[in-house]
């Protein structure tokens, strides 16, 4: 089922709710600039093992209101915290990829991981964003051949083959955000760290990674695991930017696996 959670006056954030009696619960948070949907191939395995997987789409973001503000860390976090106290979740396992995997950062030290008793980031963008050059020449396309930008993301994802059809799909995924979101977050991704958070992070927490990520570079993932006390590192050996779907089979597992201790 998918419906809408007030986050502020006026903007209203989607949620899609998989198998809501399920027995455990993974909320999901997408990377830049995707939505919910890129975890479609999470959301097909595991509420028939029993769990209720509920994926956010951010402001800006996929079917979510797309306002002109409120693209910071502090901002995105707090509208997780709505979405979480709306729906009453508690003791589930927090998900986030790339920039999601930075806001869920931010969530957990700045709400001391309300509701949340395991933490997975994944391709995290983190503790850094992009450099300062990646950002500019990313905001430039943006303002100016937005579906530029976007082919040369979807080109740049994944270290797997991906087919013509598949790489249609993804690309109109990140057509749904709008382009003053898409570029707010870019700037949000070069001028913006998570440093002083990790920290803070007190939650049992995996950090997934491929070996081949071109977009947020191996060695973050080994900062990550040293700065976060109770975290363990999984290299994804076969894939890029994307290991939900390079190897979702194993990554599927590894979140059975992680959930079920």
């Amino acid at each position: 089922m998918g419906y809408f959670v007030p986050v502020e006056q006026g903007v209203n954030l989607y949620v899609e709710d998989i198998n809501p009696s399920g027995s455990k619960t993974i909320v999901f948070i997408h990377g830049w600039p995707l939505s919910h949907k890129q975890f479609e191939y999470q959301f097909n395995v595991l509420p028939a093992r029993g769990y209720r997987c509920i994926g956010i789409d951010w402001r800006g973001f996929g079917n979510s209101d797309k306002p002109v503000s409120g693209y910071t860390y502090d901002r995105l976090a707090d509208d997780i915290r709505v979405v979480m106290g709306a729906l009453q979740l508690e003791n589930v396992t927090l998900v986030g990829h790339s920039t999601g995997g930075s806001i869920a950062i931010r969530y957990m030290s700045r709400y001391n991981g309300f509701g949340v008793s395991k933490l997975v980031l994944v391709d995290a963008a983190a503790p850094t964003g992009f450099t300062t050059e990646t950002a500019n020449k990313f905001l430039k396309d943006t303002l100016n051949d937005r579906p530029k930008m976007m082919q040369e993301v979807t080109d740049g994802f994944f270290f797997q083959y991906i087919t013509p059809q598949f790489s249609d799909w993804f690309f109109q995924l990140g057509l749904q955000a709008a382009g003053w979101s898409t570029a707010s977050v870019i700037v949000l991704l070069r001028d913006e760290t998570v440093h002083a958070d990790l920290p803070k992070i007190e939650a049992p927490t995996l950090i997934v990674h491929g070996i081949h990520d071109k977009v947020i570079p191996f060695q973050q993932a080994q900062e990550l695991q040293r700065k976060i006390r109770n975290s363990q590192l999984v290299p994804f050996q076969y894939s890029g930017h994307g290991p939900f779907w390079e190897e979702r089979d194993k990554f599927n597992q590894l979140l059975i696996q992680f959930t079920s201790l």
